[in-house]
């Protein structure tokens, strides 16, 4: 039976504008930074931080708003509630997202805190050492969600980084309820360890309550949330409470897990790697995609990994390829 909904899939993020440079190591020690970490900061240090970095590209970018980008390339309907500022950098967020074909009709903050962004420093290995300033983004509010919109989703994609502030935390929890009363499924990624350092039970009692139907993490991720040192301990854990369980794992390609059947996927050959920036974005993107399209999983994985691959081989995480053609061009 075709579907009904309006949209393949909604998406709840952090409306971030990434600032990118290139940083060689040492500035990394010497900022007293975990290379390839995320961690949050002020306003203050978001400043300081900027003064220190070399020449920068913007461009918009936030986790979940990245895989929509990447899936709206790839010929899905999307949509996007996110939070951001009525200044400069709130205008182009919105502007590059709407210009993708992602409907974003949340309102702008007025009056305030300025718009998120993202400090990201890039050193030669490719590795990126992210730096947020999330400034209004985290003030996303219950009434900001738009419970019309997500009825009308096969798929509410949540941010794991999102939930981290007490405001949006409490609008993603009532978006999952209307989601599970409208019958949707839910979707969620990790992000990040810190993320589960601060809020693993509440992640954990979500799963034991059956409320995710796809859970996305990476090798790290799943280690943490399950609280195992062995990856295969802690997949054999976690893959029994959630319907869809996928998980990459960089260079070694990715697995899901559902319904007790276990599939992989080698990482996609590339001949050098520039940028890490928004490679789980953009597997999920290819995977969600897969997925929406009714696609066996072997294919979701696949396209999952092609879209990794073209953004690991450019700065940034929009990607500046064709991946419609050249998830084609793998598949047939």
């Amino acid at each position: 039976m075709a579907s009904t909904a309006r949209f393949d899939v909604v998406a709840i993020g952090n409306a971030i504008v990434d600032v990118l440079a290139r940083a060689d190591d040492a500035l990394i020690e010497a900022e007293g930074l975990v290379k390839g970490s995320m961690r949050l900061i002020d306003a203050e240090e978001a400043a300081r931080l900027y003064a220190a970095m070399g020449p920068a590209v913007e461009m918009s970018g936030g986790s979940a708003a990245n895989t929509l980008a990447g899936m709206a390339a790839l010929g899905e309907r999307c949509a996007f509630i996110g939070q951001v500022a009525d200044d400069q950098l709130g205008q182009v967020f919105t502007h590059d997202l709407r210009a993708l074909g992602v409907a974003y009709d949340t309102p702008p903050l007025a009056g305030g805190a300025p718009t998120a962004r993202c400090l990201i420093l890039v050193t030669p290995d490719g590795q990126r050492t992210m730096n947020t300033f999330l400034g209004a983004s985290h003030l996303l509010e219950q009434a900001m969600i738009d419970e019309e919109l997500i009825a009308a989703s096969e798929i509410l994609y949540l941010e794991g980084y999102l939930w981290d502030p007490e405001l949006s935390r409490a609008a993603m929890r009532r978006a999952i309820d209307v989601a599970r009363g409208a019958g949707r499924k839910v979707a969620f990624t990790l992000s990040d360890a810190f993320i589960i350092d601060r809020h693993g039970e509440d992640f954990r009692a979500l799963i034991a309550a059956g409320l995710f139907d796809i859970l996305f993490a990476n090798e790290v991720e799943i280690k943490a949330l399950a609280g195992e040192e062995d990856f295969e301990a802690a997949v054999a854990k976690i893959a029994p409470q959630v319907p869809l369980l996928v998980v990459t794992r960089s260079e070694k390609g990715a697995i899901a897990i559902t319904g007790g059947a276990r599939t992989e996927v080698g990482a996609e050959p590339i001949d050098a790697v520039v940028d890490t920036t928004g490679a789980g974005d953009l597997f999920a993107a290819g995977f969600l995609s897969g997925h929406a399209e009714g696609r066996p999983i072997a294919d979701c994985l696949t396209m999952g990994a092609v879209c990794a691959r073209e953004i690991i081989a450019q700065v940034g995480p929009r990607a500046q390829t064709d991946l419609k053609a050249k998830v084609a061009a793998r598949l047939g």
